[in-house]
């Protein structure tokens, strides 16, 4: 409790002044036009409610292994219907779920494996949502600038057709540079570390008690096992883009803008 003091006080004024955020940010999305308005109003009452409904089941879940994995389980298929919904308008095709799946089932193993995953919903429950949630972010980054090229482009695509590509290789002549920019945030984060920001997991170590070491060596750990995590979504992400495998087509065939499928 006495570190808890060091914390923003919770108190009538923190949820007063979380409201008065939560307005400035609605108006000036909506001053700008930025096409958010309403999503921004609607994201802050879902991240209250769900923080106060995750709070309470957490904390009657940590200790229960079995009980952690289902709710590991639910992130999975969370962060899998927000990706569908986002890069494809379908959430009934889940082919976004492969790169996060892909992504970070493997780590969590080998975290598992080695030991330094405990068997405790603790410790779980978090170091599983970092991961992902950032397998969840680049799949949406990537998948959502694949598809924009691969419309915008469709001309060069078929130019590249007419070359003698396959229909994979030249869709990922137009789609990668752009959507491997989707690891840029997770690399500015890993070199802006510790300068720019301070990241909750290293933060919260040191007000728990932990050496500045201890907090450092766990907190570079999670953001390479995030660089890691991301590059694997990515490019699984933008191969199945270039596959026409991510499309935005409501029947989920052919690939975005074109009339080309692929087999």
């Amino acid at each position: 409790m006495e570190n808890a003091a060091t914390l923003l006080p919770v108190t009538p004024t923190l949820g007063i002044v979380a409201v008065l955020l939560l307005l400035a940010a609605t108006v000036v999305a909506g001053a700008a036009r930025l096409g958010h308005g309403r999503a921004v109003v609607v994201a802050g009452v879902r991240a209250a409610a769900q923080l106060l409904a995750v709070s309470f089941v957490i904390t009657h879940v940590v200790d229960r292994l079995g009980f952690a994995a289902l709710f590991v389980m639910m992130m999975y298929a969370v962060a899998a219907l927000t990706a569908a919904g986002r890069v494809m308008a379908n959430r009934r095709l889940l082919w976004p779920a492969v790169p996060i799946v892909t992504a970070t089932l493997p780590t969590l193993a080998l975290l598992w494996a080695t030991g330094l995953l405990p068997t405790e919903g603790i410790v779980l429950i978090p170091i599983a949502g970092i991961l992902i949630g950032g397998a969840m972010t680049a799949t949406v980054l990537a998948g959502r600038r694949a598809l924009e090229e691969l419309t915008q482009r469709h001309g060069e695509v078929e130019a590249a057709l007419t070359l003698g590509f396959t229909d994979r290789d030249a869709a990922m002549e137009i789609c990668r540079p752009a959507a491997s920019g989707a690891m840029i945030p997770a690399l500015d984060q890993t070199r802006t570390v510790g300068l720019v920001t301070l990241p909750g997991a290293f933060v919260g170590m040191l007000l728990g008690g932990a050496t500045p070491l201890q907090a450092g060596a766990v907190q570079l750990f999670v953001l390479i096992a995030l660089l890691q995590v991301q590059a694997v979504a990515v490019a699984l992400t933008i191969e199945l883009a270039a596959r026409g495998r991510l499309v935005r087509t409501q029947s989920g065939r052919g690939r975005t803008g074109g009339s080309r499928t692929h087999r």
